[in-house]
């Protein structure tokens, strides 16, 4: 199955939506609908501090996506790379989708000088962490935010 990765055009926004709507409700999340218009807007924008956007393709359907992030870290002079969303539709899950997103994410890093690519899971998603197990090393941090 060839899977194409490209980056996000205005004429995606329907099939983004639907994707990323589906990715959400994985991790039991929404959003309204002024954030589905500003973050789309942001994927597509010029601003080197907004998220990048992906979409992967097979036989020009969509079926999967990643956003990422360049930003600065104290403890290194280039920027690192966060991938904070990652979805590949069940329909083609364990067919290279989840991996051809990362590598292309792992892609721009390389091509933007950054060395670090890092993004956080549930604990529980077994299914994508036997992905990557296979493309990254897992560490030991634990996330914390603040108490509502």
């Amino acid at each position: 199955m060839p899977v194409e990765i490209r980056s996000l055009r205005a004429a995606d926004r329907a099939a983004w939506q639907e994707l990323w709507t589906d990715y959400l409700t994985f991790y039991a999340s929404s959003v309204n609908d002024a954030v589905y218009d500003t973050t789309f807007a942001r994927l597509l924008g010029d601003d080197p501090q907004d998220f990048n956007g992906l979409i992967a393709t097979v036989d020009g359907t969509p079926v999967g996506l990643t956003h990422y992030l360049f930003h600065r870290h104290n403890w290194k002079i280039e920027n690192v790379c966060y991938l904070q969303d990652l979805y590949a539709a069940p329909s083609v899950r364990g067919q290279g989708v989840g991996r051809a997103l990362i590598e292309s994410v792992y892609s721009a890093a390389d091509a933007a000088g950054a060395p670090t690519v890092y993004w956080l899971t549930q604990a529980g998603n077994s299914t994508a962490r036997k992905l990557y197990d296979r493309v990254a090393d897992c560490t030991d941090f634990i996330k914390y935010q603040r108490a509502s």
